[in-house]
């Protein structure tokens, strides 16, 4: 005598989640208390195919409502490191990889426990154990599961279980990449095209960070006009360099110019436009999505790189723009920087040069109306 389990599996067209059902039958002649493994195996290679220029998280990840989301590497399992929660009666196990996630949702409510592994040398599992009410002598139990194997939708797997959709890890930038998001997926319900929602979505947030960004165009308009006194400042006092520091506060108290008016609105702008990159990196939606023309992937490096060649002549052209630093080492890397950025835009995604693009872009258009506004005033005054 023995127990009998069968496994049945329950497919939805058009859907990636799984139904999977576990009957059990004892046909022993004593009760038993079973358990129910549910496992996810993955070796520890990178996806074949990404980038060495920007990173993804690949690797096991579990979420439980006490302890939320939580992720960890391969190399934290080899060494024993890993921090996750141990046990629950709610949440899921997964493993992630760019743009694809596998996750086994056990019922919510029942009591299991959270195992992570190494099977074997580069063999590492994730897996959740469930133990069973027990079953009598000649009786039968039925424990269900869903399976999620596919892409990282975001609003289907937040819809099948709590906490599912932070597999798209935006990390400590989520507060702001997630309203991005969200506006994103409603341009594109409108014009039907992530290129155009990627281009118009640059625009708004651009928009809306103008007040900063004129601000920080001012500062720099009225430091690129005192540029040649700085230069002959620094020509003056070169071996002194005290005197140097109080020439430079005095003509800047002179002037009324802050020399940190042009960075700090800057800054302020840059974690919102860093949950962006992010954004458009994470989102498995600009998989194999066209623009127009010749770009038919916008998760893939422009296959012409006319828009990285773009990217580059938009950074030099606003290096021109910019005041020339007055320290002739910070000058010459201000002037190779549009070169290496550009360089790595060359296998950077078409969707994230896009949006730089259309950022750089936008960005001189501010610059040279503010710059005008300001030698307009001066003509007038």
């Amino acid at each position: 005598m023995q127990t009998i389990q069968d496994r049945g599996y329950v497919f939805k067209r058009g859907q990636y989640d799984i139904e999977v059902r576990h009957e059990i039958q004892n046909t022993t002649g004593a009760p038993l208390t079973p358990s129910v493994y549910l496992q996810i195996v993955r070796d520890g290679n990178k996806p074949e195919g990404e980038s060495s220029l920007y990173y993804t998280f690949t690797g096991p990840a579990v979420y439980t409502d006490a302890h939320k989301y939580q992720k960890f590497s391969f190399e934290d399992i080899a060494k024993k490191k890993e921090n996750h929660a141990t046990e629950g009666k709610d949440g899921w196990v997964a493993m992630i990889q760019h743009y694809f996630v596998t996750a086994w949702v056990p019922p919510q409510g029942e009591a299991r426990e959270i195992r992570a592994a190494q099977d074997a040398p580069n063999l590492y599992s994730i897996s959740t154990v469930m133990p069973l009410q027990p079953i009598a002598p000649g009786a039968s139990t039925t424990s269900k599961a869903q399976l999620w194997v596919g892409p990282q939708d975001q609003n289907t797997l937040a819809a099948l279980a709590p906490g599912l959709d932070l597999v798209v890890d935006y990390g400590w930038l989520t507060f702001a990449a997630k309203p991005l998001y969200w506006l994103l997926e409603f341009l594109h319900s409108v014009v039907r095209n992530w290129g155009w929602s990627i281009i118009f979505l640059t625009i708004i947030v651009k928009a809306a960070f103008y007040p900063l960004s004129a601000a920080s165009y001012k500062s720099m308009a009225r430091m690129k006009e005192v540029t040649p006194r700085m230069m002959k400042i620094r020509e003056q006092y070169a071996d002194d360099k005290q005197k140097m520091n109080l020439a430079m506060m005095e003509l800047y108290k002179t002037e009324k110019i802050n020399p940190l008016g042009g960075c700090l609105p800057i800054v302020v702008q840059i974690p919102v436009f860093i949950a962006l990159y992010w954004v458009l990196l994470a989102s498995v939606e600009m998989r194999n999505a066209p623009w127009m023309l010749w770009v038919h992937d916008l998760a893939t490096p422009d296959p012409w790189f006319i828009l990285p060649v773009v990217m580059v002549a938009s950074m030099i052209l606003q290096y021109k723009l910019n005041p020339t630093p007055p320290d002739p080492v910070q000058a010459k890397m201000m002037a190779v920087m549009p070169y290496i950025f550009g360089a790595m835009f060359f296998f950077f995604p078409a969707g994230l040069v896009l949006y730089w693009v259309i950022n750089n872009g936008l960005s001189i258009l501010q610059q040279w109306y503010v710059t005008k506004q300001i030698a307009k005033s001066k003509a007038v005054g």
